[in-house]
């Protein structure tokens, strides 16, 4: 049996089912060629020799103009986003429940519209009337901005394509379904799917879609991961219940840095941004205690300084208790081995406590020497003094390895009143801010010096 030869038309595409001398669909004369399909995947599944229209190119050095971004007047808001909302761009912001979500992206929906932009709030979760009534506590009722309750993603894009907003926040994507889609609202099925509606939609309406989205134990957000490839900002809203403190991170972002962060504080009123996040942090700090170091961080890009806190007792079972709060549980068994491996400082049989103050949440390297001064002065019961901040990365050899942007923390540290620094040696010099210096090659150098005991 002779197989089927597919032919296409290199005037106009157009494909053929055997060759002729003249295309029908264009009229071209002896432009029809024996075609290859586009994939050799199978036949029913393939894209077979059906061809699309042609991609415009353009080369890395054609100049393209920024995207135009809008400000919403909250500065640490506008900080995350990378300097402002994006036009025709999605977003995905995920947190806790309870920890202010909602309240949030409320007062950021407010602001928006008072900027001029034309803003809907669609609610899948609560009644229009519910979002009214948070909308008084908040003082807000005199902002422009248009409420919906509703859970159908063809509704709800068929309002938006009527509407024609500029920005549109869904609260929240699991409660989203669409009729097309054979699963219960919340499943992996419909969440993919009405992100990538939604994303899609925003792309070609040139709208900007903020979606909230749920978090699992492990503070993800729930649902498929490829939603977060589907967004091109992913930001989390973290906090602790006992603390006023809440924190916009930025985990991805194709507008701007990533790990750029904003405070706020919860208040009777909403939130509050916090312009001097370090200040903040150390509000409650008192006087020097066993097991108190403040670390000279950088979150983003801002300097910050913030209190760990440590405790070492002895231990009533035979397996020591490790709990931390605030950072790497990994990492702390880590300095934990390094400290008794080449400083000769035990902790077995001893329980140890590590936090960081303010419900903050940190993650970079250069804590670790905070956290081993930390460890070393409640061990020892000796209180590092009160102007003094401590920053640097330990290898497993027990050497410190100097850290980035050294010059911005003891800047931070200097504002802030802090007159001396423990930091590894430097290779290369840069000023100190007016803060006295006190550099360590190794961690039994730094036990010695700083502790006189090893």
């Amino acid at each position: 049996m002779a197989k089927d030869l597919s032919f296409i038309c290199t005037a106009c595409n157009a494909a053929h089912s055997k060759w002729s001398g003249r295309c029908d669909a264009c009229g071209a004369w002896n432009s029809i060629e024996e075609a290859k399909p586009l994939s050799t995947g199978p036949k029913a599944k393939g894209l077979g020799v059906k061809r699309g229209r042609a991609l415009e190119l353009t080369d890395l050095a054609t100049e393209q103009p920024e995207p135009p971004r809008t400000h919403s007047g909250v500065a640490e808001l506008d900080r995350v986003l990378g300097g402002g909302l994006v036009k025709a761009s999605a977003l995905l912001v995920g947190g806790d429940p309870g920890i202010g979500k909602s309240t949030l992206l409320l007062q950021a929906a407010a602001r928006f519209a008072r900027t001029g932009l034309k803003v809907l709030y669609v609610s899948g979760e609560e009644s229009a009337a519910q979002v009214q009534m948070r909308a008084r506590r908040l003082e807000l009722t005199e902002s422009p901005v248009q409420l919906a309750s509703e859970t159908s993603l063809r509704d709800i894009l068929t309002t938006l394509e009527a509407e024609a907003p500029d920005l549109v926040i869904i609260d929240s994507i699991q409660t989203m379904w669409l009729d097309s889609v054979e699963a219960a609202p919340g499943s992996v099925s419909q969440v993919r799917a009405a992100a990538h509606e939604l994303t899609s939609f925003a792309k070609r309406r040139g709208i900007a879609v903020v979606m909230v989205g749920h978090v699992t134990k492990d503070g993800q957000i729930a649902g498929p991961r490829v939603v977060e490839h589907m967004v091109d900002t992913v930001l989390y809203f973290e906090g602790e219940r006992g603390h006023q403190f809440r924190i916009l991170r930025s985990h991805k972002n194709r507008f701007g840095p990533a790990d750029e962060i904003g405070v706020f504080e919860m208040s009777g009123k909403g939130l509050i941004e916090v312009r001097n996040p370090s200040a903040l942090f150390l509000s409650e700090r008192g006087d020097p205690a066993p097991g108190s170091v403040v670390f000279a961080g950088i979150e983003g890009s801002r300097p910050m300084l913030c209190e760990f806190q440590a405790l070492v007792a002895p231990s009533p079972h035979s397996q020591p208790r490790r709990t931390v709060v605030g950072w790497d549980g990994g990492r702390l068994a880590m300095i934990l081995a390094v400290l008794e491996s080449r400083a000769g400082l035990p902790f077995t049989g001893l329980d140890v406590y590590l936090n960081v103050a303010g419900g903050l949440r940190v993650g970079e390297p250069a804590a670790d020497l905070a956290v081993a001064a930390a460890l070393i002065s409640a061990k020892e019961d000796a209180a590092l003094p009160a102007d003094c901040v401590v920053f640097g990365e330990i290898s497993l050899s027990g050497a410190l390895r100097p850290v980035a942007q050294t010059e911005n923390r003891l800047k931070e540290a200097s504002k802030l009143g802090f007159r001396s620094a423990i930091t590894p040696v430097r290779a290369k010099r840069v000023g100190s801010g007016g803060v006295a210096l006190r550099e360590m090659r190794g961690l039994p150098e730094f036990v010695e010096g700083v502790f006189g005991a090893r």
